[in-house]
């Protein structure tokens, strides 16, 4: 049988099933999607490619979903660094923002954010930032896999004037987006300080009748939480509850700041939880507890928040610090193992967005979303054992080869999609302009 593409590997970890590892296996696509998963020697005698990719140093892993972003934030990487998080957000962040925020300044930081994380393997990112048909034009355009958040707050921003005029905007891009294959578009709301409640109620109205999902910043800090109480009697998740947001159409991200019996409420309503573990730690922003919630039953991905906090978009690394810390933080060594890091920055982050049918593992019927690990330099040797070596000790400079729905977007470390002189031109005339605002 002719197909489009072979993908030999020595190690191909599908995800699902879970802790299974194929030895010299080969990956079969064809028209974007996985179409069977077998031994080489049988593969070679059934199938003919027109593109045959030998990756005998290499494993094969699911394309990794970055589950939460600002992509376009990337510009402000470092500006403002070694700050408390309100410090950092008003005193910098939010007035550079305020001037130079507009379709140049996104259209700039996303391109910067996809190039980088196509080099890391990421294959999917879920977004939350003004101008967001910018953002979704860059990522059909460079063909990555992107959730478009149809982003609402109370206060006016080059991009609309009120909550009303954010909601009309995101529904006409949800409807001129909606027959895109690459792309997804949950309601973004930004935060329960920044919202107000009749915007959450109509949100919550408008995701139930379109079947989206509602993807929003929680419990983020000690400082959130202690300040929605003392203004409402509420915590905010006790508010969302009472509003009708909290169900499995909801994505929490961050939630430091949990009780035990706030884990087991939030589980029973089905929610999704975005652990951002390298931001929460650079902003002192607290502990997700994950082991706890994971134990709970609660679907836990992963996010890298964006480069003006982390300051990076490495869901390697990512992953890395989830496991880390999800065992210092529980006491137990054996707390968020290796498949499950791999799953929280794959499958779960599927699963969150709505897509698992689509994408999150290495399965026959969905989108062939690949990304390749090369693991023969030294700092991944002796190898024993492949899941292993990836989250605890490779880079993303190992990754070598990525493909979304079949489609190559990287090549041997180069992109396919992206010109990165003229990339590097652009982001160094905003480089200029930023720090000397910033430095005034």
């Amino acid at each position: 049988m002719q197909v489009d593409l072979i993908i030999e590997a020595r190690w191909i970890i599908p995800v699902e099933p879970e802790s299974v590892i194929h030895e010299n296996h080969s990956l079969i696509v064809n028209d974007g999607k996985i179409i069977d998963l077998l031994p080489q020697h049988t593969a070679r005698h059934q199938y003919q490619a027109h593109t045959l990719r030998e990756l005998h140093n290499h494993a094969l892993i699911p394309g990794l979903i970055n589950c939460h972003t600002h992509a376009s934030m990337t510009l402000l990487r470092g500006i403002a660094d070694d700050l408390p998080l309100m410090e950092w957000l008003q005193k910098h962040i939010w007035p550079l923002e305020q001037k130079w925020v507009g379709e140049a300044f996104v259209r700039d930081g996303t391109d910067l954010a996809i190039a980088e994380m196509i080099r890391g393997g990421t294959t999917c990112f879920n977004d939350m930032y003004f101008f967001p048909e910018i953002t979704a034009h860059q990522a059909i355009k460079h063909g990555i896999r992107a959730g478009i958040g149809l982003i609402a707050i109370d206060f006016p921003s080059a991009w609309a004037e009120d909550s009303d005029a954010y909601l009309e905007k995101g529904l006409a891009l949800h409807e001129r987006l909606r027959h895109e294959p690459l792309i997804t578009t949950p309601f973004a709301p930004h935060a329960p300080y920044t919202i107000s409640d009749e915007p959450l109620s109509k949100i919550r109205m408008l995701a139930d009748e379109l079947d989206l999902p509602v993807h929003m910043h929680v419990h983020e800090t000690r400082h959130e939480v202690d300040e929605q109480r003392q203004k409402t009697g509420q915590t905010p998740l006790q508010r969302l509850d009472e509003l009708g947001l909290l169900s499995p159409a909801f994505i929490a991200v961050h939630m430091t700041q949990l009780s035990d019996a706030e884990i087991d409420d939030y589980a029973r309503t089905g929610g999704h939880i975005v652990h951002c573990p390298e931001s929460n730690l650079k902003l002192a922003s607290g502990f997700c507890p994950v082991a706890q919630c994971l134990n709970a039953g609660i679907n836990v991905a992963l996010g890298t928040d964006g480069a003006a906090s982390n300051n990076d978009l490495d869901m390697l690394a990512e992953m890395r610090s989830a496991a880390l810390l999800g065992k210092g933080v529980s006491g137990d060594a054996s707390a968020v193992p290796a498949m499950t890091a791999l799953q929280m920055a794959t499958l779960n982050g599927a699963k969150a967005l709505g897509i698992d049918q689509q994408t999150g593992s290495l399965t026959i019927g969905k989108a062939a979303d690949v990304v390749a690990i090369e693991f023969s330099e030294v700092e991944t040797q002796p190898l024993y054992h492949p899941l292993s070596q990836i989250v605890y000790s490779a880079s993303r400079n190992q990754v070598t080869d990525v493909w979304v729905g079949g489609r190559q977007l990287l090549k041997q470390r180069q992109l396919t999609t992206i010109n990165l002189s003229d990339l590097h031109e652009r982001i160094g005339i905003w480089r200029e302009r930023l720090y000397a605002d910033d430095n005034k």
